[in-house]
């Protein structure tokens, strides 16, 4: 975590706002333009279900079998 200041509470409390966000979201609209970005997330979530598969097949191979 961060470094305690002076009166005790973390350097980094509260550090990332909802403004923060909206600022990354535009930058990444600016980037990437409105046309890649719903392609980017929908290869994004395609690779999260792969990723979830994956390791459910990993922990199923894992568990002993009577």
């Amino acid at each position: 975590m961060g470094r305690p200041s002076e009166r005790g509470a973390p350097v980094f409390h509260n550090a990332v706002q909802p403004w923060h966000l909206l600022i990354v979201l535009v930058v990444c609209l600016l980037v990437f333009g409105s046309k890649r970005l719903p392609d980017m997330a929908r290869s994004l979530g395609r690779s999260v279900r792969i990723l979830k598969s994956e390791a459910r097949a990993l922990r199923a191979e894992d568990e002993p079998r009577p």
